[in-house]
């Protein structure tokens, strides 16, 4: 296996080299990563939405910095994750694709030797913290996050079971907490979110005089669009899901407005980096939620068109990252372990693989840093044609839609829309494209190439 079941991690916070700020002089940030579930850039009012209210995103957007080509591990939502947690892109990551067993018994695990950005963390003396959606791995498996690096749970292990807000019960820690007045189905007495954010924010207020690693994934706004109160938007001539969506925006919006009030609160504010993200792509619920943004970006989650993989994003840590930064160049979700763990002024474990490259001179104000490509794969299904695979190098950005299609190629640059496909035009370009698709992808037998003729659906919600 390309991982190292045993290492040693070595704390060096006082190297200048390493890390600058306070982690330099022995203060290591706290670092927080706040990942939303299937919202999109144009949900937000600093990407342009003008139905929806989101006054403290716009806020980070103006004390922090402002991405517009920040993109997922994966379209969906487990792969996307563990990419993001293991700083693999998703032809190396041990999950590839949204497979469970059956419903509400999780998905499938990261395997026992996989070494997480929170085991890096904690061996760097941070607290670890998980709250809201895993999908990972059930406790009864090596998935576990309580086997992967997190001292703390809390909140959805079964992403099925995340797709209702009045759930019948949550996890706190590996033991089930029943909710009393919900039925797992429907609206009931106990919206889940209101206990997730408690934790989260416990979890903070516990570890406020101590180093932190929180991990946030929050469900909103996933579907079911299920919330308590509608707000200011029960009386919008809008449809039931329409307006309970916007409503779940908005909550999520307040929810980490909070957590960014309680960091100035403790005093903790200017030692804490806060990331916020987008999932996968986003799924669309039409006007007037989502304005039409010109130039249109083409698909959603599940697809390999840049509605899938681009996402929005904010990071925030005054004094440190730039305010008021908007910033086009690229990065992916499997930068943050070895931005993590610079930001710790720790050293990856010899022998370690990633796929990311650290972002923490980028973050504070430089160049993003230089690569040859990203890339993306999916596992859609035991019967269908498989994986979904796209590479972007340079301007370029190739893709196929099941590996019995043709590439398709675009100049992202000039069509961020992907309108025109080169492929024709270029059969150099093409040529590359497949070299880097397969010098990217690493045959797993959990996750084979299968062929066929139909082009792939959509992955599994």
């Amino acid at each position: 296996m390309h991982f190292h079941a045993s290492f040693v991690l070595a704390a060096t916070g006082l190297v200048a080299a390493l890390v600058s700020g306070p982690a330099a002089l022995g203060r290591q940030p706290n670092i927080v990563f706040i990942l939303a579930d299937d919202i999109g850039q144009t949900d937000l009012g600093c990407y342009g939405n003008t139905q929806i209210a989101t006054p403290r995103f716009d806020r980070m957007a103006a004390e922090g910095t402002r991405f517009t080509q920040a993109f997922c591990g994966a379209p969906v939502c487990a792969p996307s994750r563990t990419v993001l947690n293991v700083g693999l892109h998703s032809g190396h990551a041990p999950v590839r694709g949204n497979r469970g067993s059956v419903p509400l018994a999780g998905q499938h695990p990261l395997p026992a030797d996989t070494v997480t950005v929170a085991e890096l963390l904690k061996k760097a003396g941070y607290a670890t913290g998980a709250m809201g959606k895993w999908g990972m791995g059930m406790f009864d498996t090596t998935g576990s996050p309580l086997k992967q690096g997190y001292d703390r749970f809390f909140g959805y292990n079964c992403q099925w079971h995340a797709h209702t807000y009045f759930p019948d019960y949550l996890y706190d820690d590996d033991r089930r907490m029943p909710l009393a007045g919900n039925e797992g189905d429907g609206i009931g007495k106990t919206y889940a979110q209101d206990l997730i954010q408690k934790a989260a924010l416990d979890f903070v207020r516990q570890n406020s005089q101590r180093p932190f690693f929180l991990y946030y994934a929050v469900t909103l706004p996933h579907g079911k669009h299920e919330i308590d109160d509608l707000g200011a938007y029960r009386d919008r001539p809008w449809g039931a899901q329409q307006k309970a969506f916007a409503a779940q925006v908005s909550r999520l919006d307040s929810d980490v407005g909070q957590l960014l009030d309680l960091l100035a609160e403790l005093g903790i504010d200017d030692n804490t980096i806060v990331f916020f993200a987008g999932d996968n792509g986003l799924i669309p619920t039409g006007e007037p939620l989502r304005p039409k943004a010109e130039p249109q970006l083409r698909g959603g989650k599940g697809t390999m068109y840049e509605g899938g993989l681009r996402q929005p994003a904010l990071v925030r840590w005054p004094g440190t990252v730039p305010a008021g930064r908007v910033s086009d160049e690229p990065w992916a979700f499997w930068d943050f372990l070895p931005t993590a763990v610079e930001l710790a002024g720790a050293t990856l474990p010899a022998g370690f693989e990633t796929d990311g490259l650290s972002l923490v001179s980028f973050l504070k104000g430089g160049k993003a840093p230089e690569r040859e490509f990203f890339y993306w794969e999916l596992h859609v299904g035991e019967r269908r044609p498989t994986p979904l695979s796209a590479v972007r190098f340079g301007p370029w950005k190739a893709l196929r839609e099941s590996p019995a299609m043709p590439l398709e190629l675009y100049n992202i640059a000039d069509d961020v829309g992907e309108t025109r496909d080169l492929a024709a035009a270029h059969p150099d370009l093409v040529a590359k494209a497949e070299a880097l698709m397969k010098q990217a992808h690493r045959d797993d037998p959990a996750w084979p190439v299968r062929f066929g003729k139909k082009p792939a659906a959509a992955a599994a919600r």
